[in-house]
């Protein structure tokens, strides 16, 4: 793991040192993604948030299919 301490200005800004956004690929306009998790800062870049989120909720089964099956089911029991 990496770490550094980092200073925040009176803007509220922070620099993200060199070899932590070298090992992250990140460069002058990148964007992150920021949130408070757990009294943490934490920041992430959107494809690894989408990346993330897709994982938690993609299903191998698929929504569309089990709702058609419940209406086939029930149309066959009318």
């Amino acid at each position: 793991m990496t770490e550094a301490i980092v200073n925040v200005n009176e803007q509220g800004r922070i620099v993200i040192p060199t070899r932590i956004r070298q090992q992250l690929g990140l460069v002058a306009g990148s964007k992150l993604v920021a949130r408070l998790e757990e009294g943490r800062l934490v920041l992430e870049k959107p494809e690894d948030v989408f990346k993330r989120l897709r994982a938690t909720f993609d299903s191998s089964d698929s929504l569309v299919e089990e709702l058609l099956n419940d209406r086939r089911t029930e149309a066959a029991h009318e």
